[in-house]
């Protein structure tokens, strides 16, 4: 290879004198040698066996290179770390057991599970609660398959369901769900603090209250749980500031606080299995009381007379009924089960009774004396949306994907395992509860019959004291997740740039910490704290999380029914059906449990999903919903292919035809904005230029060409497509254009090319790219117009008042009729009127004509003022033989000075630069003077010698004499209008250049005095109907 090389630059070897002996050099063979010796020191780095492709090695890696940067890929959100301490030894990867299942039962089992699940039971019956807690464990299993299935379908980066959602639905569904899981994840920290400051406030330490005795005064229950969460919510907040180190070793105290107090009540479930004699109620009748020590619980003792005959007339209800004490815990062996089966929904304001007699439950009188009653109006579905956030948490484990050894096998089983273990937990509970406790015990939701005890604490074995501590804990290491997840996870979204607002939280400080996303959080979560109750903030969380786990599911559902090449998730237990139950399961839940809630999370997700869409920036991520785009577009296209639009669904398809300058810029701006009024009959565009050259050679200019186009379109808001073609032949180039460009049914109906102004100037090359462009146009069956005088043209964002004058001269399939109305749509030329004219021969009858004209355009729904005018045969004019005469001299006397082939292209090579694509969109300067060319130059001076040899041509007369007369009639009647719209006559049959050259000047002298003209001629079919 090297020998032939150098054998090949000898023959072209330059020979120099040296200046120094004289003696010559091979200055061509010294520097193939240097250029073989960089070869060869470039080639010694590469294998031997590579040398095929040591060209491709210079921009592409080597395999074995590339094999290695993917199987170190690492691209995660980086967990909380302490920035005080020194940087740690690498740790080892983690397994299933450690890095997801242990992670996700911590973040499953809160604090619902402890404070609210009892009540749940005891609310709505054993057969109700079972369901309840199916259906929520239901849901989050189908989400589970379905972030299985999208976490094994290759590396997943750490962020939970933003990561997930916005990588396979794009940047608006991502950014929208992202957004509802950090608001999400922030209300929870609030639930989290409030569920704590309840267990201290209600169990543990009821002396602390501020606002007197919570128990009589619903009120100030909320209000201690308001001020008590501020504060503890500001040394958490503190805490994740300062103290990372501390929030990630609390975890595994809070985990394990977790898992022995569920032991602890299992144990003591079977423990008490005979009941336990140490917890009675106070019961009248069938009505639960509180605050009734037991050694009062009597009908004749004086403390309960007080209260119900405080002027010694006693309220009815403790007359009729006897007072007893009731075992609160009476065992599974007992039977109780039986008594819990049914749901006991109640209203807000009614008593806590056996049964639903309406007088054991009705507050009759307004007094509510030492009796429970309902602070909430109870339903199934309220159930739901209550118990719903104690089965959440299941992204615990794609979180730390990164920090797994591997993550596609952990994740799936891990999570999945969780899921069932807690499943069976809540699940069994249910049953145990129900089989242990008594019913008002359980409908008491603070343990106010039994001295403000926490029902789940006295179940329990040993003591109490282990569930109140172990749940105080738990829930506030949950709380110091949260606070610590959520800040990163909004940093995250705004380091996507997605939503532009969000970034100045994009920031670290100089610790490294989210401070700003902190901040925000704590504001957030306090807003979740001055509700003050659980019950209604584990509603409105549960919506965030129903909408992000729908989207996990339709995020699946849509990859799979896409079917894509890059959707090979390595879990193969998922199917589509399964993805859209969990969707459906998720809208379900969040409109059955609160309707209004669930609005306010849609009402988030469109708002931000939308502002993503008009403000964010721009991403491709390879996701779903481009892909169901290019689904929906084929099948479209398919669809459309199977014949031609009906004349009803007619509409302008415009394909613009754009002269690009010197500098690769549009020459004319207008006729983009001309094409976007057209538009506001919707529609394709496409714009298009052409440049002459080789391709291979200036493929960075045509790259440069098109953002050009690209660029202009955008600002003068064409919605649509655009692209530069490279041909040897603008001609050539055009005509392939228009004969191939679009895609099946979409393909352009309708051409806009512009005027050549500098035809004569230019000589034959530029009528002949014009009309060549005309004919093949036409043998397409496509629209075409040329707007005149485009500079004239009004902008996209003016208004502009007067006349539309249609020139109806031959009927081209109602094309005349359908532009203005189009026009009309667009604001610009909205407040314009339409005038119609048509003109009559001396045998039209021209009366007759006007109303059959009036009532076409009635049928047509089209209002427009209708005049006809008529044109008598006269006799042709002086002036018309002249304007014939000149026409024709001109031709001939080119011909005569010799302007053959040769010349023309010496000429043509002194414009090369300037006509590198065709002059269709106007003049330059439309105010400018037309500049004479050396052609015109002889044609004057060799006018005296063939003024008086030269007869005109019949043929060329009677066309003449028509372009002056019309013109004549138009300029009369529409020489004030802002727009004037005429057919476009056919171009010659014959390839003359006489003839072509004769067909300019007729269209010359029939638009001559009109500022703005758009002349039209139709397809060959109709585009405009009466019919409906």
């Amino acid at each position: 290879m090297q020998s032939n090389s150098a054998k090949d630059d000898s023959d072209e070897m330059e020979i120099i004198p040296s200046e120094h002996n004289g003696t010559v050099h091979d200055t061509k063979n010294e520097d193939s040698g240097d250029i073989h010796r960089a070869e060869e020191n470039q080639k010694s780095n590469i294998d031997p066996n590579l040398y095929l492709y040591d060209d491709d090695l210079e921009t592409r890696p080597h395999i074995s290179t590339f094999i290695s940067s993917i199987a170190n890929y690492e691209n995660t959100i980086p967990a909380a770390t302490d920035p005080d301490a020194k940087p740690a030894a690498p740790s080892a990867r983690m397994g299933t057991l450690i890095g997801v299942f242990l992670p996700c039962i911590q973040n499953i089992f809160g604090v619902i599970l402890f404070i609210r699940l009892t009540w749940v039971v005891g609310t709505a019956g054993a057969v109700c609660g079972f369901l309840i807690v199916l259906t929520c464990c239901c849901v989050t299993m189908l989400t589970a398959i379905s972030m299985s299935a999208i976490a094994t379908n290759g590396v997943v980066p750490a962020g939970g369901s933003y990561f997930m959602i916005s990588r396979s639905l794009g940047p608006e569904f991502g950014g929208a769900v992202g957004m509802l899981f950090y608001t999400g994840t922030t209300l929870a920290a609030a639930m989290y603090i409030v569920g704590a400051v309840e267990i201290v406030l209600t169990y543990m330490a009821p002396w602390a209250s501020i606002f007197g005795d919570f128990t009589k005064d619903v009120d100030a229950m909320y209000n201690n749980f308001r001020v008590y969460g501020t504060l503890l919510l500001i040394f958490m907040g503190l805490i994740v500031f300062l103290g990372v180190k501390f929030v990630n070793k609390f975890a595994t105290v809070a985990l394990a606080c977790v898992i022995l107090s569920i032991i602890a009540v299992y144990v003591g479930i079977f423990d008490n299995i005979h009941g336990n004699e140490k917890l009675y109620m106070c019961v009248l009748g069938k009505r639960l009381l509180k605050d009734i020590p037991l050694d009062n619980c009597t009908k004749e003792d004086p403390f309960m007379r007080d209260i119900y005959c405080p002027d010694g007339k006693c309220e009815e209800y403790f007359l009729a009924n006897n007072v007893t004490k009731v075992k609160g815990i009476k065992g599974l062996a007992s039977g109780v089960f039986y008594d819990n089966i049914f749901p006991s929904f109640l209203d807000k304001g009614q008593f806590i009774a056996y049964g639903k007699n309406a007088i054991d439950i009705e507050n009759t009188d307004g007094q509510s004396y030492n009796q429970i009653m309902a602070d909430i109006t109870t339903s199934f579905t309220l159930l739901i949306g209550i118990f719903f956030p104690s089965v959440t948490g299941i992204m615990a484990g794609s979180n730390r994907s990164g920090d797994l050894a591997d993550a596609q096998k952990s994740i799936p089983i891990g999570t999945i395992c969780a899921i069932l273990t807690t499943s069976t937990v809540y699940l069994s509970s249910v049953m145990f509860f129900a089989g242990t406790v008594d019913n008002l015990l359980l409908r008491d939701k603070f343990g106010q019959s039994i001295g403000g005890k926490l029902v789940v604490a006295n179940i329990a074995w040993p003591n109490q004291w282990v569930i109140l501590i172990g749940s105080f804990l738990s829930t506030l290491g949950a709380g110091l997740q949260s606070l610590t997840g959520a800040p990163r996870l909004l940093q995250a979204i705004a380091r996507d740039e997605i939503i532009p607002f969000l970034a100045p939280f994009a920031k670290s400080s100089k610790r490294g910490e989210p401070t700003r996303a902190l901040l925000l959080t704590i504001v957030i979560c306090q807003c979740g704290i001055l509700l003050g109750n659980v019950d209604l903030l584990a509603p409105l969380l549960s919506m965030f999380f129903l909408m992000c786990y729908g989207f996990v599911n339709l995020a699946c559902a849509v990859q799979t029914l896409l079917r894509t090449p890059n959707w090979r998730p390595r879990f193969k237990f998922y199917h589509w059906s399964l993805s859209l139950i969990g969707l459906t399961l998720c809208i379900s839940v969040m409109i059955m449990t609160s309707w209004y809630f669930a609005l306010i999370a849609m009402g988030m997700a469109i708002i931000i999903y939308k502002y993503i869409e008009y403000r964010g920036a721009e991403k491709e991520w390879g996701d779903g919903i481009r892909g169901m785009a290019l689904t929906a577009a084929r099948y479209s296209l398919l669809r459309l292919e199977e014949g031609p639009p009906h004349t009803k669904n007619w509409r302008p398809q415009i394909l613009v035809l754009s002269k690009l300058n010197d500098n690769l810029l549009p020459k004319y701006r207008k006729i983009f904005s001309f094409a976007t009024q057209l538009k506001a009959g919707k529609g394709l565009t496409i714009c298009v230029s052409v440049i002459k050259g080789d391709h291979t050679k200036i493929t960075n200019k045509a790259v440069d060409a098109k953002s050009t186009l690209r660029k202009y379109m955008t600002d003068e808001k064409v919605k649509g497509f655009c692209d530069v073609l490279v041909s040897q032949q603008i001609g050539e180039g055009l005509s392939s254009v228009i004969q191939t460009i679009g895609l099946g049914g979409m393909k352009p109906n309708t051409v806009i090319i512009g005027w050549p102004y500098s035809w004569r100037q230019e000589g034959r090359n530029s009528w002949k790219t014009f009309i060549q462009t005309v004919r093949t146009v036409s043998a397409c069956h496509m629209a075409l117009m040329v707007p005149k005088g485009i500079n004239f043209y009004p902008e996209s964002n003016h208004k502009i008042g007067g006349n539309i004058d249609i020139w109806w001269i031959v009927h081209d399939g109602g094309l005349l009729m359908l532009l203005p109305f189009l026009l009309k749509q667009h604001r610009t030329w909205r407040n314009c009127k339409l005038r119609i004219f048509t003109v009559a021969q001396i045998e039209d009858n021209s009366i007759q004509m006007k109303k059959d004209l009036k009532t076409f355009l009635y049928h047509l729904r089209i209002e427009a003022d209708v005049e006809v005018v008529e044109m008598n045969n006269s006799d042709i004019s002086a002036y018309t033989y002249e304007r014939t005469l000149m026409m024709e001299q001109r031709n001939q006397m080119l011909r005569a000075l010799g302007l053959n082939k040769k010349e023309n292209s010496k000429v043509d090579s002194q414009n090369d630069e300037k006509r590198n694509s065709i002059d269709l969109d106007g003049p330059e300067n439309a105010d400018a003077p037309e500049t004479t060319s050396s052609k015109d130059e002889s044609t004057e001076k060799a006018d005296g010698d063939f003024k008086s040899s030269v007869k005109p041509d019949e043929f060329n007369v009677r066309r003449m004499h028509t372009a002056i007369k019309l013109n004549e009639v138009i300029v009369e009647k529409s020489q004030d209008a802002q727009l004037v719209i005429m057919n476009l006559p056919g171009p010659p049959r014959e390839v003359r250049a006489e003839r072509e050259s004769n067909y300019m000047e007729f269209l010359e002298v029939l638009t001559e005095g009109l500022e703005k003209v758009l002349m039209v001629r139709g397809g060959g079919r109709e585009v405009i109907t009466i019919y409906s």
